[in-house]
């Protein structure tokens, strides 16, 4: 299972359509907090989020999936690409930083990377 978290519905949308033809199962959220109260959230073997988001950051999210002990090969994706984020973002384990625009084969290697991560863990 591959979840995507982003505000922007045409990103969202792509992100889902790539993953999906890609053979894995997806599953979108539009805000974070949606994705932490799902039941995909411990079924989750790779999280793809957003930086930029309303009522709380995909950096946000990463923080607190890590406090509550969640460790989810992460993508990050941003149209706003700042040091202190990606700076943050590695802090949290992040496995891809991306940003926007970026080309379709980068976060296909992210992907299979991820999950090859995810593979690997207990």
């Amino acid at each position: 299972m591959i979840s995507i978290v982003d505000d922007d519905q045409s990103a969202r949308e792509g992100i889902t359509d790539l993953v999906t033809s890609m053979g894995y199962d997806a599953q979108a959220f539009e805000r974070a907090g949606d994705f932490l109260k799902s039941p995909q959230l411990h079924r989750t073997h790779c999280l793809i989020t957003d930086v930029r988001m309303p009522e709380m950051s995909g950096l946000e999210l990463l923080e607190r999936l890590a406090a509550s002990g969640l460790s989810i090969p992460t993508i990050v994706i941003t149209a706003f690409p700042l040091e202190n984020d990606r700076l943050r973002a590695n802090r949290s384990g992040v496995f891809c930083y991306l940003a926007k625009p970026f080309e379709e084969s980068e976060l296909v290697e992210c992907i299979r990377a991820a999950l090859a991560e995810a593979r690997r863990r207990p």
